[in-house]
């Protein structure tokens, strides 16, 4: 699974998670740290990205106008530490995993637990 985490996380959390996930990129490594979200989802959409993490509600709209790819995983936890943002998305990777395979789903929310 090929995931590109935006700009409004911490690209602190990249080394948290890729014992998870392998293929986990953040915008600041891609050069996009100030890309506007509608050329984040289509460099993410051109470059085959399986899903943008984000907890903005943008992606939703832009997912909404242009449809998938990518699918949109949105953190809708408020304001957190990176290592807890990291931690639930760990222990989410087999629910990410089935969301990314299925072709029925396109936007995939997590709540604060």
């Amino acid at each position: 699974m090929k995931l590109l985490i935006d700009q409004n996380i911490s690209h602190r959390i990249v080394p948290l998670l890729e014992g998870s996930f392998s293929n986990i990129h953040h915008v600041r490594q891609l050069n996009l740290i100030d890309a506007d979200d509608h050329n984040i989802f289509m460099y993410a959409r051109e470059n085959k990205f399986d899903a943008v993490i984000t907890l903005d509600d943008d992606f939703v709209r832009l997912l909404n106008l242009f449809s998938s790819p990518p699918k949109i995983i949105w953190l809708r936890t408020g304001n957190c530490s990176t290592p807890f943002l990291s931690e639930i998305l760990n222990s989410k990777v087999n629910i990410i995993q089935k969301f990314l395979n299925d072709e029925e789903f396109f936007l995939y929310e997590i709540f604060r637990p």
